[in-house]
């Protein structure tokens, strides 16, 4: 018995928990995969919201009371003999079956002080779920002095062989019989026939039975119905009828012959005539409680006749038929199984409110497991707080829908203390307990001990499916966890089970970032399909290491496979391929084998000008700019853009200019080779090259993008021409263009740092009166009140703010009044921008700047913390 006081408080502290946790049935079913969508589903129409954490956090949940909830069910669950039983299959499993092995088990079972008896031998038997470790102790039981091995013990053993298909085992098990033979044990041929019938070698069995009456020899009742049973399933109705008559000339005719024969005319679909009969049967008087009422049940409902299923019970019942809760249970079990569970609560109640109906532990786990898929909690706990208090010993189905309970109801750190403290009470984890034990430590970021379970489930024999493994890859991936990602793809490969794609993606990723590119290559050679993600990473990570080779021959064997790279892939290959020895010819070979490939494809010449180009190479640009000429491919404007970027970048302006005016004379006078022009000459610092290019531009109609006025003007100002940028800006403005937040920008910053560019706007005028006033007020030459002037809506109507125009105005703000800045401060965290380092820099100066040394060490600290 399990006292009330281990059962009311922790009943107490659960149903609070399901109450708080659970409004419409715990949202957490997150934690269950297979009821995932359903709960998203019901979530996205629920005002409760679906992303709850744990109930322990929720309820304040304590060591104290977890610990007491662990309790009550480990004092629940010792309640049976699952202990001993495990104990018993741990002996048996652990030691090899040749004879020192044998030796050694036999002697740590006789340690056990077990009293074998029949009922005790079956039990132990019904635990098992290793077949050869049953066979290990049904040997051992029948070695034991003062017990024999009886029928129903035989009976048990095959029936477990049978269960797991091992035909093989048991003909071999029942041909040892027959050499060695055991007559003074059991009774021979019984056992034969028993055994063979039960195989499924009725042909055998038949035989034998022959043999049996040839030499006057007769079978007992209990073997004659096992026969007749077996017949039944391999549906052998002309010898079920001989030995039916055999069995009723003898006497042997019994309750078990009647639910034989309404079986067998089940198997043939006579449904009526099995109804007929078991009527015939109760008007004779020949029986008076629910003989064969189950069967018949069970029939109607694989025939989806449900409702004539239950009237047939209730009409036997009301006729007085004693008897029949087995087949309210059939009825009950088999609603459950079709989807049906409203009606079959609905039915359990009713019969348990009028009749006190308790119910049989497999009907529970049934039950109870299809209550867990639905996501009905409360439901499921009441249903075991109600086999707690009916003293109902709980099996291993039981003990593992426990532990889903907890994980599912959001209390995985009550499962987590049961499954540490397993040895205790005997838990042997199932594949869906593991897995959801596995999604609460991914959920509540305990990823490693995740992890570890996942280990122990493999060591166990369980394979993952896809989707744990990938939580566990993609949870591993987000904590940077790389030599565990790599021991689990190891893991698939010896267990042989597989990782999803996206897995693998997260794996070479992880190793690229982490510059373990080999390990990813080799990983990537054991794919049979491996993504465009993933050849990016690889190719990404070598071009990286400079080992433009691989890189090379990975983006070969990605196009390949039908995988288009991008201009960045590519070019990134050719940077690495440039960085290394005999460079030149690599990259020839590479181009040869593109254009091989792609046949003279002008893409392909332009991704490699553009590749040389980044790499600072403008002669290898030139040469393959000159050989697609040869190979009379005609340039492109992108191409032309893109050769002459290359000598910018490489900083040979002349050899730019040059280019230019070559591309001019053939009369190529677009606005983008312009704007590439000018771009270059200004961040060459060649600005007046550059503000004559721009007039030339205007004079010939073409309209100069926003990069070619936003990069001259920045650079103007660098070196404080002033005046001209001020009148590059009154061009700008005057073709009715908006200010961009880049020119603004410059325009503040400079006016921070140089207050003439105010007298420039002054004496060259022509720029509106709210820019020239924001320049004057930040330059200090305008006066202005700061509590009447709003500066954030006068530089709005010049140009948008972003976060660099508000680090000017907190850097403006932090020269007068630090609470001002920091008001400001928090005003842009309001509007949604995050504050980078030059934010807090400046906080940190102002407080600094105004004697405030703890306050900016506070900052710095904060500053810190953000960087991490």
């Amino acid at each position: 018995m399990i006292s009330l006081r281990h059962i009311s408080k922790p009943r107490t502290f659960v149903s609070s928990v399901l109450t708080l946790n659970n409004s419409s049935l715990v949202s957490t079913a997150l934690y269950c995969p297979c009821c995932f969508a359903s709960s998203a589903a019901a979530a996205a129409s629920s005002s409760v919201n679906p992303w709850l954490p744990p109930a322990s956090a929720l309820f304040g949940m304590n060591n104290l009371v977890v610990d007491e909830v662990v309790d009550s069910f480990k004092d629940w669950f010792k309640s049976g003999n699952i202990e001993l039983f495990d104990r018993i299959y741990e002996i048996l499993s652990a030691h090899a079956a040749d004879y020192g092995g044998q030796a050694a088990a036999d002697l740590d079972l006789s340690r056990l002080g077990l009293r074998l008896n029949e009922a005790f031998v079956l039990e132990v038997l019904r635990y098992g779920k290793d077949v050869f470790s049953c066979l290990k102790f049904f040997d051992w039981a029948g070695r034991q002095p003062g017990f024999s091995h009886t029928r129903s013990t035989f009976y048990a053993i095959f029936k477990i062989l049978s269960r797991a298909k091992l035909m093989p085992v048991m003909i071999d098990f029942l041909q040892m019989y027959r050499i060695q033979g055991y007559p003074r044990r059991a009774r021979f041929y019984d056992t034969l026939v028993m055994g063979y019938a039960v195989a499924g070698r009725t042909d055998i069995a038949l035989q034998l039975f022959g043999k049996m009456r040839f030499q006057g020899i007769d079978l007992d009742h209990f073997t004659y119905h096992v026969f007749l049973n077996a017949l039944v399933e391999e549906k052998r109705f002309d010898e079920f009828e001989v030995i039916l008559k055999q069995i009723q000339m003898r006497g042997y005719e019994n309750e078990v012959t009647n639910k034989i024969v309404i079986k067998s005319y089940c198997k043939r679909n006579q449904l009526n005539e099995a109804e007929a009969y078991l009527d015939e049967l109760l008007s004779s008087g020949k029986v008076s409680y629910g003989c064969g009422l189950d069967i018949l049940v069970d029939a109607f409902c694989q025939d989806k006749m449900f409702m004539r299923a239950k009237k047939l019970v209730e009409k036997l019942q009301d006729s007085g038929l004693s008897q029949v809760e087995n087949a309210y249970g059939v009825l009950i079990r088999e609603l459950v199984r079709a989807g049906r569970l409203n009606e079959a609560l609905e039915l359990f109640q009713c019969k348990k409110s009028l009749e006190g109906y308790v119910p049989d532990l497999f009907w529970y786990n049934t039950v109870i497991k299809r209550l867990l898929r639905k996501n009905r909690l409360h439901e499921v706990y009441n249903f075991l707080m109600e086999m707690k208090e009916n003293c109902i010993s709980p099996d291993m189905v039981t003990v593992n829908a426990v532990f889903c309970f907890f994980c599912k109801a959001g209390m995985g750190d009550v499962a987590l203390k049961l499954y540490y403290t397993r040895a205790e009470f005997g838990l042997s984890p199932s594949q869906m307990a593991y897995k959801y034990l596995i999604n609460y430590l991914c959920f509540d970021g305990s990823i490693v001990e995740a992890y570890n379970v996942l280990k122990n489930s493999i060591n166990q024999g369980f394979s993952p499916d896809r989707r744990t493994s990938s939580r566990i890859m993609n949870a591993l991936y987000r904590e940077c966890k790389v030599d565990q990602m790599k021991e689990l793809f190891i893991l698939s490969l010896e267990q042989n089970f597989v990782l999803s794609a996206s897995a693998y993606e997260k794996l070479i990723s992880a190793l690229c970032l982490s510059k373990r590119v080999e390990d990813a290559y080799l990983i990537h050679a054991q794919l049979p399909n491996v993504t465009t993600r993933t050849y990016f990473d690889l190719i990404s990570g070598f071009s990286k290491l400079s080992k433009g080779d691989i890189a090379g021959r990975l983006l070969i064997e990605m196009q390949e496979r039908a995988h288009i790279p991008t201009r960045s892939l590519v070019r990134a290959v050719i940077n690495s391929i440039l960085d290394m020895d005999n460079s030149r010819t690599w990259f020839f070979n590479l181009l040869d084998m593109q254009l091989s490939r792609y046949e003279s494809n002008c893409l392909i010449y332009d991704y490699f000008i553009d590749g040389a180009g980044h790499a600072k190479k403008p002669e290898l640009a030139r040469e393959v700019f000159e050989m697609m000429q040869r190979n009379g491919i005609k340039p492109n404007l992108t191409c032309k853009i893109h050769m002459l970027q290359s000598y910018f970048r490489s900083e040979k302006i002349s050899d730019g200019l040059n280019f230019f005016s070559e591309m001019r004379e053939s009369g190529t006078k677009g606005t983008k080779l312009y704007n590439v022009l000018v771009v270059g000459l200004s961040k060459a610092k060649k600005v007046d090259i550059a503000v004559e290019l721009l007039s030339e531009m205007r004079e010939n109609k073409l309209t100069p993008s926003v990069a070619c006025y936003e990069i001259l003007v920045q650079e103007l100002c660098r070196v404080k021409r002033y005046d001209v940028a001020i009148n590059i800006i009154n061009e700008y403005e005057k073709m009715g263009r908006p200010l961009t937040s880049f020119l603004g920008n410059v325009l503040l910053w400079n006016s921070l740092t140089a207050p003439e560019l105010y007298d420039s706007c002054v004496h060259l005028r022509g720029v509106s009166s709210v820019l020239s006033l924001l320049i004057g007020a930040f330059s200090g030459r305008l006066r202005v009140d700061q509590q009447t002037v709003n500066f954030e809506e006068l530089i709005q109507q010049c140009f948008p703010l972003d976060l660099y125009t508000y680090n000017l105005l907190l850097r403006k703000e932090s020269m007068n009044n630090m609470e001002k800045a920091r008001e400001l401060f928090d005003r842009i965290c309001q509007k949604g921008y995050e504050p980078n380092q030059w934010t807090y820099e400046i906080m940190v100066r102002g407080f600094l700047k105004h004697g405030r040394k703890s306050e900016a060490k506070s900052w710095i600290e904060e500053m810190l913390q953000r960087a991490r």
